[in-house]
């Protein structure tokens, strides 16, 4: 990314501005309901300003998961879960930590890229991608920590670190989607508790 560009998304510059609004609006109302000139509106600038940034909606998308990638990504690095010992505690806390940030209003607590995959994954390629690579690429922080508890345990055979990244990661987009279908984020915390004790089962330690 050049100067330019990482200095208006930090400095919240039309780009960056633009991007954040992105994020709140397509968790709000989805991709296919976000039009350029709500995300104009909420962003406070030009329809000019906004082609002059991205050459279309779907490209905004793009960048919109990228986007989602960065500042999340940030959050999870510095999270106090990675300072544990031991590495099933660390994946243990890992959801602990998704747990809590399920507090708040469901359309800050779900997430951007799998919302806005649902509805762009036949009709954008592009999107897709972009979507594909924010999950994976998330899970794949959690497999260093699943490969050492699973030495750790006596269970290297049997669990295979990128799959089990993987579906903590289905169960969590899953949790987001009965969350909106409900209405109430609890069955989403209920789903979380849930891959918890999977979890401990998985590592044969059930209290």
């Amino acid at each position: 990314m050049d100067k330019a560009r990482t200095e208006d998304r930090s400095s919240g510059g039309a780009r960056g501005r633009l991007l954040v609004a992105a994020l709140k609006l397509i968790r709000e109302k989805g991709y296919g309901s976000t039009s350029v000139d709500a995300l104009c509106a909420e962003a406070g600038v030009t329809k000019g300003a906004f082609f002059h940034h991205f050459k279309s909606k779907e490209v905004l998308g793009v960048e919109a998961a990228t986007y989602w990638s960065d500042t999340t990504g940030a959050l999870f690095a510095n999270a106090n879960y990675h300072t544990l010992a031991d590495p099933l505690d660390r994946v243990l806390a890992y959801i602990d930590f998704r747990m809590e940030l399920l507090d708040g209003p469901l359309a800050e607590v779900t997430c951007l890229v799998g919302t806005m995959v649902q509805e762009s994954y036949r009709s954008s390629e592009a999107i897709r991608a972009a979507c594909e690579a924010s999950i994976t690429g998330h899970a794949a922080t959690l497999e260093a920590d699943i490969t050492a508890a699973a030495q750790q345990y006596g269970i290297a055979d049997e669990v295979g670190a990128a799959s089990l990244a993987l579906h903590t990661q289905v169960v969590l987009q899953g949790a987001f989607v009965l969350a909106k279908a409900c209405g109430d984020a609890a069955v989403a915390r209920e789903s979380v508790s849930h891959l918890k004790r999977y979890l401990r089962l998985l590592f044969n330690q059930v209290d």
